[in-house]
């Protein structure tokens, strides 16, 4: 049964070139091409495409919605980011939205059916400079972790404040003073550089602390 895909490119030129590129190659056929995304959910669910190529930057509803659309609908979709943006905003708005993969325009289309294969066996494929990104981005952020030298007492206090835990608890739980729960806080909002426990629990989840 051959590979059925969609196409979302404003582009009129090159999506008719990836149509017949696509096309040509035995076992795929493109059932569909769009210009942008706002009929996004209708298309998907007439079609039920195995693969979605997906631009970002089309008039009206962008790719990125689109992504959104499709996901939370059919989230069985598989989408392949194929654009020429590369600033990291996008870039994670994509791959936290759910995109199968992220491959730049100026890849060859041989790179482009790479991809697609191997998002059909389960992968993700990244254009080599957005992997790039992505790794750059995953080192800061372990190297922000390192920089905040919580101690080990800290990060057990911290880690009953992500749980809801009230300062009695947190005392109970660590078998040490409700003042001496204070303090750690206090500690714990100072190398953190927050003012309430809120954002405490906030930056604790979102940097991966505890």
């Amino acid at each position: 049964m051959a590979v059925s895909i969609v196409i979302f490119e404003d582009n009129i030129r090159l999506r008719e070139s990836l149509t017949i590129l696509l096309d040509g190659v035995d076992g795929y056929n493109v059932c569909g091409g769009y210009g942008n995304c706002e009929q996004a959910a209708a298309i998907i669910g007439r079609h039920r495409p195995d693969i979605v190529i997906m631009d970002i930057g089309m008039p009206g509803v962008d790719g990125i919605e689109g992504l959104r659309i499709i996901k939370e609908k059919y989230p069985e979709t598989c989408i392949i980011i194929h654009t020429v943006l590369e600033d990291e905003d996008r870039l994670f708005q994509c791959l936290c939205g759910g995109a199968n993969g992220y491959i730049l325009k100026n890849t060859s289309f041989v790179h482009l059916l790479e991809a697609i294969e191997n998002v059909l066996h389960g992968g993700a494929p990244l254009s080599p400079t957005i992997a790039k990104k992505v790794l750059q981005s995953f080192r800061q952020t372990a190297s922000s972790r390192l920089q905040y030298h919580l101690t080990d007492r800290e990060k057990e206090v911290l880690s009953q404040l992500v749980k809801g835990f009230s300062y009695k608890m947190i005392a109970g739980n660590c078998h040490i003073s409700v003042d001496t729960v204070r303090g750690h806080i206090r500690n714990i909002y100072s190398k953190l550089h927050v003012n309430c426990g809120r954002e405490a629990v906030a930056k604790a989840l979102r940097d991966r602390i505890v």
